[in-house]
């Protein structure tokens, strides 16, 4: 997984972190925990400078969280849970992970969409209660921008500050990267057998 996130820099740059961001956002089959410290470290090798990585990953982060945004804002609350209803057993989203992200964003508010953007698995989800409740889209952007480049520059810095010690590091991270990705498709494939339609 290293190797194929590290083909896509070297081949695409700055644009291969932007399109990895991107995918993570949409459907995340790599974790921004691997793809930002990994074009962090890369910095430290010339390919790049730090604010370049940190740009490219915010770009990608946020344009990724975008359709979310839009499905929520465009569909309404009853459609998203229709979708979610009709296809939720290959996103593993039901229609009461909609609502319970809904409560969730209407508790918080709009300091919801900027501390959302810092929390694993809640930073994609957090957009569509967003876009349900009709959030202006300007200040979502601002709200999401801001969580997206303080995420983005902590993990990508936290590559930098490793530097020349990433090798060192990375046979050790290497390993338990790989571990997790595999058991994140296992607690997938296993949420698609253990599906329940709801209405």
């Amino acid at each position: 997984m290293e190797d194929f996130v590290h083909m896509m820099m070297q081949r695409f740059g700055a644009t291969g972190i932007a399109l990895l961001m991107f995918l993570e956002n949409v459907f995340p089959p790599i974790p921004s925990e691997l793809i930002m410290p990994l074009a962090g470290y890369r910095a430290t090798q010339g390919d790049m400078s730090i604010v370049t990585v940190i740009i490219a990953g915010s770009i990608g982060s946020l344009l990724g969280i975008l359709p979310w945004y839009l499905a929520g804002r465009l569909l309404g609350e009853h459609r998203v849970k229709a979708f979610a209803a009709r296809h939720g057993r290959w996103l593993t989203l039901t229609p009461a992970d909609v609502d319970a992200a809904d409560r969730w964003f209407r508790a918080k508010g709009m300091m919801a969409v900027l501390f959302g953007r810092l929390v694993p698995t809640v930073r994609t989800l957090i957009s569509v209660p967003a876009g349900i409740a009709g959030m202006p889209f300007l200040p979502f952007l601002l709200f999401s921008a801001v969580g997206t480049v303080a995420w983005t520059s902590l993990l990508a810095l936290a590559g930098y500050a490793l530097g020349q010690a990433y090798d060192t590091v990375a046979a050790y991270v290497d390993p338990v990267s790989t571990t997790v990705l595999v058991v994140m498709v296992l607690v997938y494939l296993y949420r698609v057998a253990r599906y329940q339609p709801q209405s």
